[in-house]
Protein backbone atom coordinates (compact mmCIF):
# COMPACT_ATOMS: atom_id res chain seq x y z
CA UNK A 1 0.00 0.00 0.00
CA UNK A 2 2.71 2.35 0.30
CA UNK A 3 5.22 1.16 -2.19
CA UNK A 4 2.74 0.87 -4.63
CA UNK A 5 4.05 -0.57 -7.96
CA UNK A 6 7.76 0.70 -6.81
CA UNK A 7 6.80 3.85 -7.96
CA UNK A 8 7.06 5.71 -4.30
CA UNK A 9 7.54 4.77 -1.12
CA UNK A 10 5.95 6.03 2.13
CA UNK A 11 7.95 7.62 4.81
CA UNK A 12 6.15 8.74 7.44
CA UNK A 13 2.04 7.54 8.47
CA UNK A 14 -0.87 9.68 9.21
CA UNK A 15 -3.63 7.73 10.45
CA UNK A 16 -7.22 8.82 10.91
CA UNK A 17 -8.47 8.63 15.00
CA UNK A 18 -10.93 9.68 17.18
CA UNK A 19 -9.35 11.27 19.92
CA UNK A 20 -12.24 11.68 22.90
CA UNK A 21 -11.81 12.49 26.34
CA UNK A 22 -11.44 10.16 29.26
CA UNK A 23 -13.04 11.86 31.70
CA UNK A 24 -16.21 11.83 29.49
CA UNK A 25 -16.42 8.46 27.36
CA UNK A 26 -15.27 5.36 27.94
CA UNK A 27 -13.46 3.47 24.41
CA UNK A 28 -16.27 1.47 24.60
CA UNK A 29 -18.62 4.18 23.88
CA UNK A 30 -16.72 5.62 20.64
CA UNK A 31 -18.51 3.71 17.87
CA UNK A 32 -16.39 1.27 15.79
CA UNK A 33 -17.93 2.33 12.44
CA UNK A 34 -17.33 6.41 11.47
CA UNK A 35 -21.03 6.16 9.55
CA UNK A 36 -22.52 5.08 12.82
CA UNK A 37 -21.29 8.79 14.66
CA UNK A 38 -24.08 11.32 13.17
CA UNK A 39 -26.97 8.82 15.03
CA UNK A 40 -24.82 7.65 18.10
CA UNK A 41 -25.87 10.84 20.32
CA UNK A 42 -21.97 11.39 20.30
CA UNK A 43 -22.17 14.07 17.40
CA UNK A 44 -23.32 16.74 18.87
CA UNK A 45 -20.24 16.49 21.51
CA UNK A 46 -17.79 16.11 18.38
CA UNK A 47 -15.60 18.43 16.86
CA UNK A 48 -13.82 18.86 13.25
CA UNK A 49 -11.79 21.06 11.37
CA UNK A 50 -13.21 20.67 7.64
CA UNK A 51 -10.52 23.33 6.15
CA UNK A 52 -7.83 21.34 6.82
CA UNK A 53 -6.32 18.83 3.78
CA UNK A 54 -6.52 16.23 6.29
CA UNK A 55 -10.08 16.07 7.06
CA UNK A 56 -10.60 16.67 3.07
CA UNK A 57 -8.69 13.29 2.30
CA UNK A 58 -10.63 12.04 5.15
CA UNK A 59 -13.94 12.84 3.39
CA UNK A 60 -12.65 12.13 0.11
CA UNK A 61 -11.81 8.57 0.58
CA UNK A 62 -15.26 8.42 2.08
CA UNK A 63 -16.50 9.60 -1.08
CA UNK A 64 -14.51 6.95 -2.97
CA UNK A 65 -15.63 3.92 -0.50
CA UNK A 66 -19.37 4.98 0.29
CA UNK A 67 -20.19 7.12 -2.60
CA UNK A 68 -21.41 10.44 -3.17
CA UNK A 69 -24.80 10.12 -1.71
CA UNK A 70 -24.27 8.46 1.16
CA UNK A 71 -20.89 10.91 2.18
CA UNK A 72 -23.76 13.69 1.39
CA UNK A 73 -25.96 12.18 3.79
CA UNK A 74 -23.47 11.50 6.32
CA UNK A 75 -22.42 15.30 6.32
CA UNK A 76 -25.55 16.64 6.46
CA UNK A 77 -26.47 14.46 9.46
CA UNK A 78 -22.95 15.54 11.43
CA UNK A 79 -24.06 19.08 10.62
CA UNK A 80 -27.69 18.76 12.03
CA UNK A 81 -26.34 17.13 14.94
CA UNK A 82 -24.42 19.96 16.18
CA UNK A 83 -20.86 19.29 15.34
CA UNK A 84 -18.55 21.98 16.15
CA UNK A 85 -16.08 23.37 13.49
CA UNK A 86 -12.43 24.08 14.76
CA UNK A 87 -9.94 25.68 12.66
CA UNK A 88 -7.22 22.63 12.54
CA UNK A 89 -6.97 19.44 14.05
CA UNK A 90 -4.58 20.66 16.23
CA UNK A 91 -7.26 23.07 17.89
CA UNK A 92 -9.88 19.56 18.43
CA UNK A 93 -7.42 17.84 19.82
CA UNK A 94 -6.61 20.52 22.87
CA UNK A 95 -10.74 21.09 22.57
CA UNK A 96 -10.93 17.11 23.49
CA UNK A 97 -8.12 17.54 25.99
CA UNK A 98 -9.88 20.62 27.68
CA UNK A 99 -13.19 18.78 28.07
CA UNK A 100 -15.07 21.10 25.63
CA UNK A 101 -15.39 18.34 23.32
CA UNK A 102 -15.98 14.70 24.19
CA UNK A 103 -14.46 13.61 20.98
CA UNK A 104 -13.42 15.20 17.23
CA UNK A 105 -11.56 14.08 13.92
CA UNK A 106 -7.78 14.67 13.80
CA UNK A 107 -4.96 12.37 12.43
CA UNK A 108 -3.56 10.58 15.46
CA UNK A 109 -0.21 12.50 15.86
CA UNK A 110 -2.61 15.68 17.17
CA UNK A 111 -3.97 13.85 20.47
CA UNK A 112 0.11 12.83 20.87
CA UNK A 113 1.44 16.20 20.78
CA UNK A 114 -1.27 17.30 23.65
CA UNK A 115 -0.33 14.57 25.78
CA UNK A 116 3.75 15.28 25.36
CA UNK A 117 2.89 19.19 26.47
CA UNK A 118 0.28 18.04 29.12
CA UNK A 119 0.90 14.41 30.35
CA UNK A 120 -1.65 14.16 32.53
CA UNK A 121 -4.57 15.53 29.97
CA UNK A 122 -7.66 13.21 29.83
CA UNK A 123 -7.28 12.43 25.85
CA UNK A 124 -6.98 9.15 24.34
CA UNK A 125 -7.33 7.85 20.71
CA UNK A 126 -9.82 5.46 19.05
CA UNK A 127 -9.83 3.81 15.72
CA UNK A 128 -12.86 2.80 13.26
CA UNK A 129 -12.53 -0.32 11.30
CA UNK A 130 -12.19 -0.52 7.82
CA UNK A 131 -14.01 2.75 6.66
CA UNK A 132 -12.80 5.89 5.80
CA UNK A 133 -12.29 7.15 9.53
CA UNK A 134 -9.52 4.42 9.54
CA UNK A 135 -7.76 6.13 6.67
CA UNK A 136 -3.82 5.90 6.62
CA UNK A 137 -1.94 8.19 4.47
CA UNK A 138 1.30 9.05 4.18
CA UNK A 139 4.69 10.83 3.48
CA UNK A 140 6.50 10.10 0.95
CA UNK A 141 9.40 9.83 -1.27
CA UNK A 142 9.92 9.29 -5.03
CA UNK A 143 12.93 9.22 -7.64
CA UNK A 144 12.28 11.66 -10.65
CA UNK A 145 13.01 9.61 -13.92
CA UNK A 146 14.63 12.62 -15.37
CA UNK A 147 16.61 13.06 -12.46
CA UNK A 148 20.79 13.41 -13.48
CA UNK A 149 21.46 12.40 -9.60
CA UNK A 150 19.84 9.29 -9.44
CA UNK A 151 22.50 7.77 -7.16
CA UNK A 152 22.25 10.31 -4.71
CA UNK A 153 18.34 10.52 -4.66
CA UNK A 154 18.36 6.89 -3.84
CA UNK A 155 20.74 7.02 -1.30
CA UNK A 156 18.55 9.86 0.36
CA UNK A 157 15.17 7.69 0.47
CA UNK A 158 17.50 4.84 1.87
CA UNK A 159 18.54 7.55 4.79
CA UNK A 160 14.75 8.29 4.93
CA UNK A 161 13.88 4.58 5.69
CA UNK A 162 16.74 3.83 7.86
CA UNK A 163 15.80 2.98 11.58
CA UNK A 164 17.69 6.73 12.82
CA UNK A 165 15.31 8.28 10.37
CA UNK A 166 12.48 6.33 11.22
CA UNK A 167 12.80 6.77 14.90
CA UNK A 168 13.25 10.58 14.08
CA UNK A 169 10.02 10.26 12.58
CA UNK A 170 8.04 8.54 15.38
CA UNK A 171 9.77 10.11 18.62
CA UNK A 172 9.97 13.84 17.25
CA UNK A 173 6.74 14.10 15.22
CA UNK A 174 4.76 11.21 16.00
CA UNK A 175 4.28 9.71 12.57
CA UNK A 176 3.73 6.06 11.94
CA UNK A 177 7.08 4.57 11.05
CA UNK A 178 6.94 2.92 7.84
CA UNK A 179 9.41 -0.04 8.62
CA UNK A 180 7.91 -2.71 10.17
CA UNK A 181 10.65 -3.38 13.34
CA UNK A 182 10.72 0.62 13.80
CA UNK A 183 7.03 0.63 16.97
CA UNK A 184 5.59 3.91 17.34
CA UNK A 185 5.50 5.69 20.33
CA UNK A 186 3.55 5.47 23.08
CA UNK A 187 0.70 2.87 23.26
CA UNK A 188 0.14 3.08 19.71
CA UNK A 189 -1.13 0.04 18.01
CA UNK A 190 1.37 -0.73 14.84
CA UNK A 191 0.32 0.03 11.53
CA UNK A 192 -0.60 -3.24 10.76
CA UNK A 193 -2.76 -3.92 13.93
CA UNK A 194 -4.96 -0.69 12.30
CA UNK A 195 -7.61 -1.71 9.59
CA UNK A 196 -7.43 0.87 6.81
CA UNK A 197 -10.30 0.75 3.73
CA UNK A 198 -9.32 -0.58 0.52
CA UNK A 199 -8.51 2.61 -1.49
CA UNK A 200 -6.08 3.48 -3.67
CA UNK A 201 -3.98 6.59 -2.14
CA UNK A 202 -3.16 8.46 -5.53
CA UNK A 203 -7.62 9.00 -5.53
CA UNK A 204 -7.31 11.47 -2.22
CA UNK A 205 -5.97 13.89 -5.26
CA UNK A 206 -9.60 14.22 -6.22
CA UNK A 207 -10.52 16.96 -4.20
CA UNK A 208 -12.19 19.16 -5.93
CA UNK A 209 -15.23 17.27 -5.68
CA UNK A 210 -15.09 17.22 -2.14
CA UNK A 211 -15.14 20.73 -1.85
CA UNK A 212 -17.55 21.10 -3.72
CA UNK A 213 -19.87 18.26 -1.90
CA UNK A 214 -18.71 20.60 1.04
CA UNK A 215 -20.16 23.25 0.35
CA UNK A 216 -23.11 22.04 -0.94
CA UNK A 217 -24.02 20.63 2.89
CA UNK A 218 -22.85 23.97 4.61
CA UNK A 219 -20.07 22.27 6.07
CA UNK A 220 -17.77 24.87 4.37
Amino acid sequence: QFHPNGEWVGTAGRARAIPYNTDALDASEVPDAVMDLPDSGLAAEMGWAPTYGAFQAFVTAMRATEGEETTREWLRGMVDAGVTEYANEFFVANAVADGELQAGFANHYYALRVQAARPDSPVELAFTSGDAGALINAAGAAVLSASQEQELANTFVRHLLSAEAQEFFATRTYAYPMVSDIPPVGDLPTIDELNPPDIDLSRLSEIRPTVDLLRDTGVL
